[in-house]
């Protein structure tokens, strides 16, 4: 009985921060969001999830602190480098080819991979002719990234994997240090849009070569993931090309047929053309 109460709860709970504040997180997966909401209620010295959900109503601290659990902001530059290797490698050869580039990073948390992305069209001489946008619902994550400003002691580790990513300099050629944190580039933001979106709710806003959406889907039950892979297969153009996390996989999805595999270690496929074996006539 208990586990069912905590249900019910658990479905209030999403049910007020939906109906109060416009997050949707009511199609996450379950598991995480018990864990994170428990934690929540430990921090905030509540008994109850109902006890948790009526500070959620009333004091705006509590959910930007909770919106910050249930949105997993965890992140690093070039984090999953051989990823980043292979669009250096296998992706870059194609996005030439287009006279100007749309990217877009969903759920770009603080910033991380948007600028790892800017950085690496900028060392391939692209970035001139490239618009990223970086997408969240975490309007402190959002602010955060806009600033562009990391602590200094993750460069180390934020280095390395530029140099495993087949970085070709440094990465303090990117950013500018001062006292314990550094500041990533001006012609790095500027060729970055930080944007509220949300795939639970929103539509496509723009027609992209390249999405790259990692380690947020696997907080998603199979419905979200589903209208997550139509927003990207929608927002994608001919030949574009999509980026999952290290754990995810479009091959269960509605819409695997909507994609062909290009690196499958690093999880990078290409959207099929029409009349391609498996995609529209």
């Amino acid at each position: 009985m208990a586990g069912q109460e905590v249900d019910i709860e658990v479905k209030l709970i999403l049910e007020a921060i939906y109906e109060r504040y416009h997050y949707d997180f009511r199609d996450y997966a379950g598991t995480s969001l018990r864990r994170r909401l428990k934690a929540a209620m430990q921090r905030f010295e509540c008994q109850t999830l109902s006890q948790l959900q009526g500070r959620l109503l009333r004091e705006p601290e509590v959910i930007r602190s909770v919106l910050g659990d249930l949105t997993v902001q965890v992140s690093e530059m070039f984090r999953d480098p051989e990823y980043f290797l292979a669009l250096r490698e296998q992706v870059v050869p194609v996005l030439r080819t287009y006279p100007s580039l749309r990217l877009w990073v969903a759920g770009c948390s603080g910033g991380e991979e948007a600028y790892s992305l800017a950085i690496l069209m900028k060392e391939e001489g692209l970035l001139e002719r490239t618009l990223i946008y970086a997408t969240d619902i975490n309007q402190e994550a959002l602010a955060q990234a806009q600033a562009g400003v990391y602590r200094i002691d993750l460069v180390p580790g934020f280095s390395e994997n530029y140099r495993l990513a087949g970085g070709t300099g440094s990465l303090s050629d990117h950013y500018t240090a001062a006292y314990d944190h550094v500041l990533l580039d001006k012609s790095l933001k500027d060729r970055i849009v930080f944007s509220d979106h949300s795939l639970s709710t929103d539509s496509v806003f723009a027609e992209v070569q390249l999405v790259s959406c990692r380690n947020v889907l696997i907080y998603f039950n199979r419905a979200l993931q589903d209208r997550a892979f139509g927003l990207f297969s929608e927002a994608l153009c001919r030949n574009g090309f999509l980026g999952l996390g290290a754990r995810e996989t479009i091959r269960f999805s509605s819409h695997a047929g909507d994609f062909i595999e290009i690196a499958a270690r690093e999880r990078i496929y290409q959207k099929r053309s029409p009349g391609t074996p498996g995609g529209d006539d």
